[in-house]
């Protein structure tokens, strides 16, 4: 997947002068009382519209917005967000009220090489979620070319990222070709050993990840509450401790799965307990047998930060996915920021290759200051995690399933 020849890129776009091309992004962007609270996924995909505007392209942009369900809902209009993307890029950004039709139409004969036009939310039609043939036509009737730059999107099969790839030539923008790499790079074919960091609160929701990686990987580090399960599973008493006794049986079998795979589980050795969650109460250091009855788990320790630092230190890549405690709250953001901080130096050192991905990692990674510092951090969500479960993304088999003939629309 990995594999620079699987698909098309912005490079075999050699003459795109004077062309339309209909450009998925996600501009699926986070919005607080009406506002754009994060822009970098505008940020993201703003070098792929400037490289075609300035090769001459007419740059028409389409993307989902929020849940409207196949309806139109005003709040969920694109329009606020192309007039962030036009500041993002420096660039006027024409907006069009439908994504087809003859107001897209429209919009589409007004625009001269170089231009940029934003249709309308793609999810203001029952089709696209149904990837309905009638959508994917009427939205690839518009272009001449189709440049898929929504790695985040990929794991849909909906009619923008893979219906309409049946009726265009279709490319990986730069996005996603640098995203498609640096998953290759970190599971296809990764410079050995190579290491996963997962955490989050359920094993149930994580389970597909995790009988994947223990078949890739040769350290899995397990934390957040999910390691509590595992360690109860254990026999280990985790008092008030947020675990999933129904999955002990399942965690056993992932534990000596992954013994008979030769992939080294490593579980925390000390954690940190309180009473409660909350910023700020009181903690308490205690090793991982001897959780008191009434406190919960709510980090790991300082010696489990030791132990995860040295064998980062000896991997040479490294997959992260969830954070090691309740980070959201101090202090019980210490041994995540702490492990963060050490692949960041490892990587700028040029001795570790690292791809963090998903929503918590994206905050967590963030707020221990060292986003810009890995290798490469994936602000896809579910795509993301689809594919560390070893799922195949229908937004990418269309990209690279370049022998199937275009219909001719």
């Amino acid at each position: 997947m990995g594999d620079q020849k699987a698909f098309k890129t912005l490079d075999d776009l050699v003459d795109c002068k004077g062309k339309k091309i209909l450009l998925r992004g996600d501009l699926n962007v986070p919005t607080h009382d009406g506002k754009i609270s994060d822009t970098t996924r505008l940020e993201r995909l703003a070098p792929t519209i400037q490289e075609l505007v300035k090769k001459g392209a007419k740059v028409i942009v389409c993307s989902h917005f929020a849940r409207p369900k196949g309806k139109v809902v005003p709040e969920m209009s694109l329009r606020p967000v192309g007039e962030a993307l036009a500041s993002v890029l420096k660039l006027p950004v024409a907006f069009a009220d439908n994504c087809i039709g003859p107001d897209a139409q429209k919009a589409v004969d007004a625009m001269k090489d170089g231009d940029v036009l934003l249709l309308e939310n793609t999810r203001f039609h029952a089709g696209e979620e149904k990837n309905d043939p009638t959508l994917s036509q009427d939205l690839a009737s518009l272009a001449d070319i189709y440049v898929d730059d929504a790695f985040s999107a990929a794991h849909r099969a909906h009619a923008s990222t893979e219906g309409v790839t049946r009726y265009l030539p279709s490319f990986a923008g730069r996005l996603m070709e640098n995203e498609l790499n640096a998953l290759g790079r970190a599971l296809e074919n990764p410079k050995r050993p190579v290491g996963a960091i997962v955490g989050g609160s359920k094993i149930s929701t994580k389970l597909d990840l995790l009988s994947n990686m223990i078949a890739k990987v040769d350290v899995l580090v397990i934390g957040g509450a999910m390691a509590n399960t595992f360690l109860a599973a254990q026999g280990v008493k985790v008092g008030k401790s947020l675990q999933e006794a129904e999955m002990h049986d399942t965690a056993r079998e992932i534990m000596a799965k992954a013994k008979e795979k030769g992939c080294k589980i490593l579980l925390p050795v000390d954690v940190v307990v309180a009473a409660e969650l909350k910023n700020d109460p009181a903690t308490k250091i205690v090793d991982v047998n001897a959780v008191p009855d009434d406190q919960m788990i709510l980090d790991v320790g300082p010696k489990t930060v030791e132990v995860l630092n040295k064998a980062l230190t000896e991997l040479k890549t490294l997959v992260w996915n969830g954070p090691l405690g309740a980070f959201e709250f101090t202090p019980f953001d210490k041994a995540t920021n702490a492990v963060a901080q050490e692949a960041a130096k490892l990587t700028k050192a040029g001795k570790l290759e690292s791809v963090a991905g998903g929503g918590d990692t994206v905050s967590a990674l963030k707020h221990a200051g060292v986003i810009h510092d890995m290798s490469y951090v994936s602000t896809a969500g579910g795509a993301f995690l689809e594919w560390l479960e070893g799922k195949a993304l229908p937004g990418i088999i269309a990209l690279t399933t370049l022998a199937r003939e275009t219909i001719p629309l």
